[in-house]
């Protein structure tokens, strides 16, 4: 069997047409550019994210952008966020001029460590950029409680948090804009890319709009400099089929997130990830991801908790256990992903910067750790089955 680790052939299948149709609909209307298509997309998806104003724009990345724009965020401002994320998050930082500043990540959690966030302030800093990594809600209570005591703007990083829930409130409405990313892989995804950008603020909206359109409030007027970063009408009319799905998928989702935890926990080489019940959170689990060390054997050892029988010990995978285990799972055709290989502060583009590397040692740790296993809503039972029957015999020896 060959299980891919993110796959869109049955969901195609299934919304096949549907989207046809739509799409259909959309080409012969003769309006590519803008039009109801995505002016119902943006309201349909403001509506799911419990705020008044969403625009669309290009891509994930370019909602960064264009919300540290409109937050005026440039040279000479700091911005506090994590190095254990995809690039695009220091990449926007850096992009308008401002400096990222990275606080390491809780190891448990993979969030950023809202503890450490206070000592990074200076009086440069501009606003706080936590990331829903892999689904997951960061405390968005104790983000936004630090932001109020310092007067710092909140920009959550939603790419990969479509239908996640903190307080039982969508990600994406707690801080004065939240960032979402349409790419294919995503719990909500398009054809091709697409972005948008959540707020309660009209002006806040008003210029993020501006500013994705060429800076120009009005036809031929332009007040700044700005991008042509438009979600294109084929593309909302995709996401439009796809949204009210949305609720659906990310229960399958939770649904396969738990089975691969209740298949797997007993296994001392692996830690799951942790699901922060408090506060009523949902994780939506774009990815599935655990963490591979050989050294979690001696944790588990020397804590009393279930030992291993002496023939599992004396087959114990070599150090590096995450690439064994992705090398040997891949022999045996169950594909698995690293998010994310290389932390950002030590990302070639970011060599001639300085960052305190002493403080992002749980970043590094991770990036030698962390292994996603194929995760959509679509995946079957016979496909888990197999993912956790060969995970079983690879690191327990048993069938």
């Amino acid at each position: 069997m060959q299980v891919p680790p993110f796959s869109l052939e049955k969901q195609l299948s299934n919304l096949g047409q549907e989207i046809n149709l739509a799409v259909s609909r959309t080409l012969q209307s003769g309006q590519y550019i803008g039009g109801e298509e995505v002016k119902s997309f943006e309201r349909a998806f403001a509506e799911s994210v419990c705020v008044p104003y969403a625009v669309s724009c290009n891509s994930g990345t370019d909602a960064l952008i264009l919300a540290l724009r409109a937050l005026d965020i440039g040279p000479g401002d700091e911005v506090i966020t994590v190095s254990f994320s995809f690039f695009a998050t220091a990449e926007a930082i850096s992009n308008v001029g401002a400096t990222p500043v990275f606080v390491d990540v809780d190891f448990d959690t993979f969030l950023i460590d809202h503890k450490l966030i206070k000592e990074a302030i200076t009086p440069f800093t501009k606003a706080i950029l936590p990331v829903h990594l892999f689904g997951s809600p960061v405390d968005m209570t104790a983000i936004t409680a630090i932001a109020q005591e310092y007067g710092l703007k909140v920009i959550e990083d939603c790419a990969q948090a479509a239908g996640t829930l903190y307080n039982n409130q969508p990600v994406g409405s707690f801080g004065d804009v939240g960032c979402f990313s349409f790419f294919p892989t995503k719990n909500l995804g398009s054809a091709g890319d697409g972005g948008a950008i959540t707020t309660h603020d009209f002006s806040i909206a008003e210029r993020i709009r501006e500013l994705s359109v060429h800076g120009m409030p009005m036809r031929y007027l332009h007040t700044s400099l700005g991008y042509n970063s438009r979600l294109d009408a084929v593309q909302a009319s995709v996401l439009n089929v796809k949204l009210p799905y949305l609720p659906k998928w990310i229960n399958q989702r939770i649904e396969i997130a738990s089975r691969y935890i209740d298949s797997l926990k007993e296994i001392p080489f692996l830690k799951m990830p942790i699901v922060e019940n408090t506060n009523n959170s949902l994780h939506s689990y774009n990815q599935f991801v655990v963490k591979v060390n050989k050294d979690f054997i001696d944790e588990s050892l020397s804590k009393d908790l279930n030992p291993l029988p002496n023939n599992i010990l004396s087959n114990l995978p070599d150090s590096r256990s995450r690439d064994w285990l992705k090398n040997n799972l891949s022999n045996r055709g169950v594909h698995t992903i690293i998010y994310y290989p290389i932390p950002i502060h030590l990302q070639p583009a970011y060599q001639n910067d300085t960052f305190d590397i002493q403080s992002l040692k749980n970043s590094e740790k991770l990036s030698s750790q962390v292994l996603s296993l194929p995760m959509f809503p679509e995946l079957s039972i016979d496909m888990q089955d197999y993912v956790i029957q060969n995970i079983r015999e690879l690191l327990l020896n048993i069938s």
